[in-house]
């Protein structure tokens, strides 16, 4: 199972910036995925998530209207995007997968880091004032 994530850098208050995570090993069509993010000093925090079926979304309040997840089957990734990024935005970002669709069984979207399957490595966002 890999969740390589890439995109981010270092990008100017106000700019915005695209994150992606390439997923193999997983039969991604039937998991959640989700972004995670985690400052220095802080703990890990939820950012936003998709579910199996790519028809229900949920954001971090910290996010919500400056955040859009997106996924796509055909080709494994998930995508986020950030606009109007701002200097607590810096963190590194992990991408996190959950079998949602087990067999049929469906649950809701986790929103705990612990319910989450598999992670990625991260990547660096630094958002310069």
């Amino acid at each position: 199972v890999q969740l390589q994530a890439s995109g981010g850098g270092l990008v100017q208050a106000g700019g915005s910036t695209r994150l992606s995570c390439a997923t193999s090993g997983f039969d991604f069509s039937n998991y959640a995925m989700a972004w995670w993010r985690q400052a220095p000093g802080k703990e890990r925090e939820f950012v936003a998530a998709v579910n199996w079926q790519n028809t229900e979304t949920h954001y971090a309040d910290t996010v919500k209207g400056r955040a859009t997840i997106s996924r796509d089957d055909v080709t494994r990734t998930v995508d986020l995007i950030m606009n109007n990024l701002k200097p607590s935005d810096t963190a590194v970002y992990y991408c996190a997968a959950d079998l949602q669709n087990d067999g049929g069984l469906v649950g809701a979207i986790p929103l705990r880091g612990y319910q989450y399957d598999y992670w990625g490595q991260g990547t660096q966002v630094t958002v310069s004032s």
